[in-house]
């Protein structure tokens, strides 16, 4: 740790000091409460928003909606400008990161079907919720995050669909592989994206500009931003509580399968985000811009990847386990990734390398 670094963390709050091991706490808890409450995962799954438990999506709306809060909506027209950012993001999105997963899947499961198409599906639902904590972590352009997720999101409701036919019967079928069918229901995909982007991006959208309005942005960032922001932790929180609950006794019931899933998860998110922080700094994005660029490419949207494997194929079917292992791979991997990412700070030209949480308001 830099000199530099150390006023920095002695201002953190105990929340964002620890959050790895709030992180850990908050997955073994809910692992144990899936474990030893009989009946937990039924209850909590009973009343649905769409296709996403009720609970999971309070949990997603609190926490989005104070990232959100923060973005300068006045100032995403620098980004839209930025061409080399979005076509950067649309083919790590698109291209590369469904692609990759269709690849890793058939060299490292071969003979598992099942998990096969489930890391596929997770492959093809790219983030919208989560990356936006992983990006104000680790310091990215919030605004650039706001319209990169704005962008996945339509590419999502039209894209798919396609894609899924695409890389689970036409591409297998052209390379020589076994093909599986499966339906997809775009109303589904839809709803998932108005709710979990739609809501929190107008609420955040109109209390920014109300605020400012009312009593002027040194007011709205230095007295009500840092209110609402821990706001968003506390929704991570309870949301991978939550989350592991309701999938506790599928993950801890099947280790070995768990394995098999999280080897091509593991080198997934290693290979995207270090491409995507790569191909910022050869792009010449600046610091900010290339962890947002390497963070909406790394993650993925599992709530929609699990929502889809279950509808299609059975909450038992292997599909589904592969979707559940994702955000038990995906939420401690890219917790590290942003340590990564500002270590990795320092080798942009004129940036320092602060700690998780320096920036918040």
């Amino acid at each position: 740790m830099t000199t530099i670094d150390a006023p920095v963390i002695d201002r953190l709050s105990r929340l964002d000091r620890f959050l790895p091991v709030w992180i850990v706490l908050a997955m073994a808890g809910g692992l144990v409460l899936g474990r030893t409450i009989d009946g937990l995962d039924d209850a909590l799954d009973s009343v649905k928003i769409g296709s996403v438990s009720l609970p999971i999506a309070i949990g997603l709306l609190v926490m989005m909606y104070p990232v959100l809060a923060k973005v300068r909506y006045d100032e995403t027209s620098r980004v839209t400008g930025d061409r080399r950012l979005l076509a950067a993001s649309l083919v790590m999105n698109w291209v590369f990161g469904p692609a990759l997963m269709f690849a890793l899947a058939w060299l490292l499961l071969p003979d598992l079907p099942e998990f096969r198409t489930g890391l596929i599906i997770v492959g093809l639902a790219r983030c919208i919720a989560m990356v936006l904590i992983w990006n104000d972590l680790a310091c990215g352009d919030r605004e650039a995050a706001a319209v990169l997720v704005a962008i996945n999101s339509v590419f999502q409701v039209f894209a798919f669909a396609a894609l899924g036919w695409f890389y689970l019967q036409v591409l297998p079928d052209w390379l020589g592989l076994s093909t599986t069918s499966a339906d997809f229901s775009v109303w589904a995909i839809t709803a998932s994206v108005l709710v979990f982007l739609g809501i929190p991006l107008l609420a955040g959208f109109l209390t920014r500009t109300i605020g400012e309005k009312a009593k002027g942005r040194q007011w709205y960032e230095g007295t009500f931003l840092p209110r609402l922001g821990p706001w968003a932790l506390y929704g991570l929180l309870f949301t991978i509580v939550v989350l592991f609950a309701l999938q506790g006794d599928a993950i801890t019931s099947r280790p070995i399968d768990v394995v098999r899933i999280a080897v091509p998860l593991l080198v997934y998110f290693a290979i995207t985000f270090t491409l995507g922080m790569s191909m910022g700094r050869w792009l010449g994005l600046g610091y900010a811009r290339t962890a947002t660029l390497a963070f909406t490419a790394a993650g993925n949207n599992f709530e929609l990847a699990i929502a889809v494997a279950i509808g299609t194929f059975g909450v038992t079917s292997g599909q589904a386990l592969a979707g559940v292992v994702g955000p038990l791979i995906e939420v401690p991997v890219l917790v590290g990734l942003v340590y990564v990412s500002l270590w990795a700070r320092r080798f942009f030209p004129g940036q320092q390398a602060p700690s998780p949480g320096a920036t918040h308001v």
